[in-house]
């Protein structure tokens, strides 16, 4: 069981670091290859920041996990919201100024509403996850045409900074590139088994797993990337991040994972996960979207995100006992 403890701080600690690494390489080799920075920020990144989830909810559904596989995806949303942007804005209240991420916010609240029809009769088959794949890959083309657009959108300026702060040469933005998705790969499996073996060892729920340790280590990059963010007062990269790692977690890496192999739902995955993720994902909407002005998360409400994450955190470990 030592072992299997080992290999969860070992995964963890190598999956944050080899995607930092991916994520500095494939921005770096894009802007390079002449890619815009809004370009970058919506398409670049956000796949760079769910690569974590991508792999490890892959990895899980081809050793026949789903509870690892949803759980990770719908807990790492549920962790971006509540724990990511609560303790965010806690550090600098959140100004959402990108008319791209105005326009990103319902959609999110649509596509989370499509997840939860798919759950409704406890199976995430081939066909569905056919038709996120095909949601998602539709709004990677909206994301690039906006990415493309000469718009001035404040995304791409704050973007635009933080390209010039950790400029690369091309030569080692490739080979971090590669390095770093080739060591997601082997951290994302040896953070598998090592959650397996412990939800084996104690008896505890794979998807009990996925929702709690899976989910906050593969949300790492977010939150490292969120609260650097914050720091600097660049908001929109803050939310941004949220926004669209979530869009990938509910459409790409449930979709890769139900491709890989249908996945069989808990009842719990919906009255209790997707309600949390619904609710909170339409109090993003809310506060984000800013119908009388630029949306704003202030600290009251960040706090409001934070005891949500805990209580709903304290809920889960609270089974484990019942």
């Amino acid at each position: 069981m030592a072992l299997s403890f080992l290999a969860i701080a070992v995964g963890l600690a190598l999956l944050v670091w080899s995607a930092d690494r991916f994520i500095d390489g494939a921005a770096s080799a894009a802007g390079h290859f002449g890619m815009s920075p809004l370009l970058i920020g919506m398409v670049i990144v956000g796949f760079g920041t769910s690569a974590p989830e991508m792999v490890v909810s892959a990895i899980s559904a081809s050793q026949g996990n789903p509870g690892i596989a949803l759980g990770n995806a719908y807990g790492s949303n549920i962790t971006n919201i509540a724990l990511i942007l609560g303790l965010t804005a806690l550090i600098s209240p959140i100004a959402v100024n990108s008319g791209v991420l105005r326009k990103e916010l319902p959609i999110l609240a649509v596509v989370t509403v499509l997840a939860g029809w798919q759950l409704w009769d406890g199976e995430i088959t081939r066909m569905d996850a056919v038709v996120l794949l095909a949601v998602f890959f539709v709004l990677m083309g909206w994301s690039i045409y906006q990415g493309l657009k000469p718009n001035g959108d404040a995304l791409g300026g704050e973007m635009q900074q933080e390209l010039d702060s950790n400029r690369m040469p091309l030569r080692p933005a490739l080979f971090w590139l590669v390095t770093g998705m080739v060591l997601l790969i082997v951290s994302s499996r040896i953070l598998v088994w090592g959650a397996v073996e412990i939800a084996q060892g104690f008896g505890v729920s794979d998807l009990i797993i996925g929702l709690t340790i899976v989910a906050v280590g593969t949300s790492l990059p977010e939150l490292a990337s969120s609260l650097a963010a914050a720091r600097k007062g660049e908001h929109d990269i803050a939310v941004g991040n949220v926004i669209g790692s979530n869009l990938f977690n509910t459409l790409a890496v449930v979709g890769i994972a139900g491709a890989i192999h249908p996945l069989s739902v808990a009842p719990e995955v919906l009255y209790r996960d997707w309600t949390v993720m619904a609710v909170l994902t339409l109090s993003l909407f809310v506060f984000g979207y800013g119908f009388r002005g630029p949306g704003r998360i202030n600290r009251w409400e960040g706090s409001a995100l934070l005891i949500a994450y805990s209580a709903y955190t304290a809920y889960l470990v609270s089974t484990l006992f019942l």
